[in-house]
């Protein structure tokens, strides 16, 4: 495995799947595991449990592409109580599972995504591209 980045933390595969044999890593960056741990215990369950069904090569029921980052970035979206949770994950970067950003959905607008959560994607994909040369 190569050097891990002080802003990378890697999560070896989750012990809950099946398909062990092929389960790829989840690799997060530091900011999304933060944002992650802030989350309510039964949000951050579904999430890993949701991670680790990718990590098995499976697209879970909640997932979807997220518009306007091409293929390869994908987006969970979860509903908790009275609030909508969202985990964005990129596949296609590297061998790892990448988780790119976790937040609960404020958008002022509707039901887009608010541009500061889509800069912050762009910037994180930027730097993993980055660190994975």
């Amino acid at each position: 495995m190569r050097d891990v980045k002080y802003d990378i933390i890697r999560m070896v595969r989750m012990p809950i799947g099946i398909l062990m044999d092929k389960t790829r890593e989840i690799a997060w960056l530091k900011g999304a595991y933060k944002d992650f741990e802030k989350l309510p215990k039964a949000v951050q369950l579904n999430i890993l449990r949701q991670l680790t069904v990718v990590a098995e090569g499976v697209n879970p029921d909640d997932a979807k592409p997220l518009k306007g980052f091409g293929s390869g970035v994908w987006e969970i979206a979860l509903r908790y109580q009275t609030n909508a949770y969202r985990s964005v994950y990129a596949i296609e970067l590297d061998e790892a599972i990448w988780v790119l950003h976790i937040f609960q959905k404020k958008s002022p607008k509707g039901i887009k995504t608010a541009r500061q959560d889509i800069a912050l994607i762009r910037s994180r994909i930027k730097r993993i591209k980055e660190l994975i040369k």
